[in-house]
């Protein structure tokens, strides 16, 4: 019984070490064509398809100030799986992509794989995978306005 303590000790420590390992992936999002330094620059990262645009369920959400041309965000420590990026320029800065009759966006917005779309986007066109034991990733996205 004495044996199996330090072996059990040792298998938590290497477990614990790989899901560190795995859960240690940078994700570098490169957004270009940028119209106008205005308002900023709203990134939703999504891993679920049934969220995907909700910004308020977005596994994670990074705002920038928007700069006319190219900006660079980051995302840390992201565990390995399938993601899906919308950013959007938010002119008015009341942290929603505004859009005409509810449908068509009037702010400039992008996705990840750079799809083009008729209707509302899909995740599949735009997911990506982030694979075990990729320290970084990066991924570019044209805003279109």
């Amino acid at each position: 019984m004495y044996a199996m303590k330090p072996r059990l000790l040792a298998l938590l420590l290497c477990a614990s070490a790989t899901n560190a390992l795995a859960q240690d992936t940078r994700l570098d999002v490169t957004l270009a064509g940028i119209q106008h330094a205005r308002g900023s620059i709203r990134v939703g990262l999504y891993a679920d398809p049934k969220t995907f645009r909700k910004e308020a369920q977005a596994f994670a959400v990074r705002q920038v100030a928007a700069e006319a041309g190219t900006v660079r965000v980051s995302f840390e420590a992201l565990p390995p799986g399938r993601y899906a990026i919308m950013a959007y320029h938010d002119e008015d800065g009341n942290g929603e992509l505004n859009r005409r009759f509810g449908m068509f966006p009037t702010e400039g917005y992008g996705l990840s794989n750079n799809p083009v779309v008729s209707g509302p986007p899909a995740f599949d066109d735009s997911a990506f995978e982030l694979a075990a034991g990729t320290a970084a990733r990066e991924i570019g996205i044209d805003i279109r306005y």
